[in-house]
């Protein structure tokens, strides 16, 4: 008898000195993201869940799978539609397979710096979140991967000295296609993991992606060059599935919303800085940043951006939505002298 009641006094005492509630866990989100042990992505999820799990005095829970270990995100949405999981993080790839018409967010040159982003974000976000429960998922949050740069192994300043690079191309994405046409780049299609190979033989000699990914990825040390214009931005979320989501009491159902607004937002920040510090990073590594030399130059990037939005539409996004973002934007950069 002394040494259950022990037993238990250290339950307790263990219970107060980590502030975990003794009740038991009622509701368990299996949480599935190719994004890192250790990655900002996950360090900030980890902060979400402890406050969900606060929260709700320990009825509601995440458990993580991080690192691509449940597969890549259409694995994950499969698996996530037969119940083996509950939520992840995607980026547009992903997302696009929920709401294609999310994907608009990626285009080419949509967005000219984070204060437009944001615009858009809070304009836009209640009908995205409608696209994404039409396809049976809650939107938790929005979380950035970043600006999406050029980086090549000869100096690019205009869109004509694109003409003949053989560029990667992520297979199967449309976006991706209709960019490297209006930029004359030669499309080479592969996966992520051909990438540095391709780089080393030649078969390639043109990347684009985040700065971030560029150095986690090793990529940087197989090109000398970026075009320090971002090619487009490239979204990502936290999603979870609207029949285990329904499945909630209300009152979680509100923790998980308002704690996911909060931590989506961060990772948004943290990830904006990342990638700003990365580019520093890149520059000492020896990485040269190229510029549009004229106005006309940069002007002449926006209008091929224009023409691969045009070549989209019936595709991914009707002409109406493509009309209400750029009309917003226009209006938004009116008041914004300089944008």
């Amino acid at each position: 008898m002394f040494k259950y009641v022990k037993y238990l006094f250290s339950l307790i005492l263990m219970s107060l000195l980590l502030n975990v509630p003794l009740r038991a866990q009622q509701y368990i989100i299996r949480f599935a993201t190719v994004a890192p042990e250790g990655s900002t992505w996950m360090n900030v999820m980890h902060e979400y869940d402890a406050a969900v799990r606060k929260d709700s005095d320990g009825k509601l829970g995440f458990k993580f799978y991080p690192g691509g270990i449940a597969g890549d995100e259409k694995d994950v949405l499969r698996k996530i539609r037969i119940g083996q999981y509950q939520a992840g993080g995607f980026t547009g790839v992903g997302m696009g397979e929920i709401a294609p018409e999310e994907r608009i967010l990626d285009t080419p040159f949509l967005f000219r710096d984070t204060s437009e982003v944001d615009y858009i974000y809070k304009k836009f976000t209640p009908m995205f979140r409608e696209a994404f429960e039409k396809g049976g998922f809650v939107f938790l949050g929005w979380a950035e991967v970043g600006w999406v740069y050029v980086f090549t192994q000869k100096p690019i300043y205009s869109a004509s000295d694109m003409a003949g690079v053989k560029a990667w191309m992520w297979e199967g994405d449309p976006i991706a296609q209709v960019a490297f046409k209006v930029l004359n780049l030669a499309p080479i299609p592969l996966s992520v993991t051909d990438v540095n190979t391709s780089l080393q033989t030649g078969m390639i000699n043109c990347v684009y992606s985040p700065p971030l990914a560029m150095i986690a990825l090793q990529w940087f040390t197989k090109v000398k060059y970026m075009l320090d214009l971002p090619l487009a931005l490239s979204t990502g979320s936290a999603l979870i599935s609207k029949r285990y989501f329904d499945t909630l009491p209300p009152d979680l159902q509100q923790i998980l919303l308002k704690e996911g607004a909060k931590y989506m937002a961060k990772l948004t920040r943290l990830s904006r800085e990342d990638n700003a510090k990365a580019i520093k990073v890149l520059q000492s590594k020896g990485i040269i940043l190229t510029h549009p030399k004229s106005k006309s130059e940069l002007a002449h990037y926006y209008q091929t951006g224009e023409e691969a939005r045009q070549m989209l539409v019936g595709k991914l996004y009707s002409a109406d939505l493509l009309h209400q973002i750029e009309s917003a934007l226009a209006q938004y950069r009116k008041g914004h002298p300089g944008k």
